[in-house]
């Protein structure tokens, strides 16, 4: 099988946040979290929403691979914890707000709702991990360089592990002083980005949809 790329360290001399391929190899591939009680993992799937999804880079395709993991989840026995956005564009309740309707949550599946880039900010999202006894988390959902870049940071800070499923987050193209970085290149960023983040004694790690891990 295709192994889940890791950054992973046991010391904080390193002060830039990545590593060569050879000292992550070098590391090993083991999981070290500092939450060592909790031994689950769960499936975070972060703004799939009707607003957010319809203008996405390769929408469909993301949604459908999501979906696909949700099911391989729940068969596993995978908690599964969704986030959803608010705010003034999209308000709770109204259609755009609504999880897109391939995607639909079961009654006992938590729905964290947050107002901020990051899923742990001003939400019970910590509650709800501790609870279900999660220390690992495999993300997905979009977008890319918004709530699932800032929570990812937010996760691995907090010291769970994280894994990101590299072809299941999506964005759209973005624009700063007249120029335009296409979606495409933005997701491939974060999963660089994420492949070579280390902090001491946590593993951030990357794989396909198919091929990532959805237990501990």
């Amino acid at each position: 099988s295709f192994p889940e790329h890791a950054a992973v360290s046991t010391a904080a001399t390193d002060h830039s946040g990545a590593h060569s391929d050879d000292r992550i190899r070098a590391q090993g591939g083991a999981t070290v979290t500092r939450f060592a009680d909790r031994t689950r993992t769960a499936l975070l799937v972060i703004d799939v929403q009707e607003d957010v999804m319809s203008s996405a880079w390769q929408s469909t395709e993301v949604v459908s691979r999501i979906g696909a993991l949700v099911d391989r989840a729940r068969a596993e026995g995978t908690p599964v914890v969704w986030v959803r956005h608010e705010d003034e564009d999209m308000p709770a309740g109204s259609p755009s707000w609504q999880i897109v309707a391939a995607l639909r949550p079961r009654a006992r599946e938590p729905i964290v709702e947050r107002r901020f880039r990051s899923a742990f900010e001003g939400t019970d999202l910590d509650t709800v991990l501790d609870v279900l006894d999660v220390g690992r988390l495999v993300v997905c959902g979009a977008q890319s360089d918004f709530c699932v870049r800032h929570t990812i940071h937010a996760a691995l800070e907090k010291g769970y592990d994280v894994a990101l499923a590299s072809d299941a987050h999506t964005t759209t193209d973005a624009e700063i002083d007249g120029v335009t970085i296409p979606a495409e290149l933005i997701v491939a960023q974060q999963n660089l980005a994420t492949r070579e983040y280390v902090l001491p004694g946590r593993t951030s790690r990357i794989a396909p949809y198919d091929q990532i891990r959805l237990s501990r």
